[in-house]
């Protein structure tokens, strides 16, 4: 065999070689990111919810703050609460419709109206009121007028409906935004929607807790 055979052979050898050790890397590469939990497959970051108690809250964060319906700059919680008088629970937390965080005093946006003196039909809704879902969870008990406060009226919905049924009619999926409330009656009685429960008052002043909305602003 000439010289030059033989460089040809080992030429051809070792590039024989060396292929066959990037191929060993690449498969070993390969297994290795295979086996590595994926970028997109990673839990998502801490998100902050504005719907958490005050409590929950960073008591040094600070946010929107309306003192008798007005915006009085940004304050942290405690500070809002001192201005309003009242304790920083009796204020409500959470997104206006501009997503910024909001505190203010329960319905202070939205003052509670005169009891009706003539009532009209509401024009959202067709003549005779609107389809009212069985209340299965009430039983039997007293039924009265059902009323909306909209448009600077009071509008009819319903002349014989439950208490229950009344607060479904009026508040079932709807929601409002901190300070903000929508007025409704049962009767004699007020009926007041705010972040997160709808509330009953015998007096049109006074109110208390009626019933706390579940998920998606639902009333059941």
């Amino acid at each position: 065999m000439t010289p030059e055979k033989k460089r040809m052979i080992a030429i051809g050898a070792g590039a024989a070689v060396a292929i066959g050790v990037a191929v060993a890397l690449a498969v070993g590469m390969s297994k290795s990111h295979k086996d590595e939990e994926k970028m997109n497959d990673q839990p998502p970051g801490l998100v902050f919810n504005v719907n958490d108690e005050p409590a929950k809250l960073d008591p040094k964060k600070t946010l929107r703050c309306y003192v008798s319906g007005a915006y009085v700059g940004e304050l942290t919680l405690a500070e809002c609460a001192k201005k309003n008088g009242v304790a920083a629970q009796a204020l409500d937390v959470g997104l206006d419709d501009s997503g910024n965080v909001v505190a203010a005093p329960t319905g202070s946006l939205t003052p509670v109206p005169g009891a009706p003196a003539v009532t009209s039909a509401d024009p959202s809704l067709p003549v005779g009121g609107g389809e009212v879902v069985p209340d299965t969870a009430a039983g039997q008990g007293p039924t009265a007028a059902c009323l909306r406060y909209s448009g600077n009226q009071w509008n009819t919905l319903s002349d014989n409906l439950s208490l229950n049924q009344c607060a479904r009619l009026l508040y079932d999926g709807r929601c409002v935004t901190p300070g903000s409330a929508q007025y409704g009656r049962w009767g004699e009685k007020t009926l007041r929607l705010v972040p997160k429960r709808v509330e009953i008052s015998d007096d049109n002043t006074t109110f208390r807790t009626l019933v706390e909305q579940g998920q998606g602003c639902s009333v059941r």
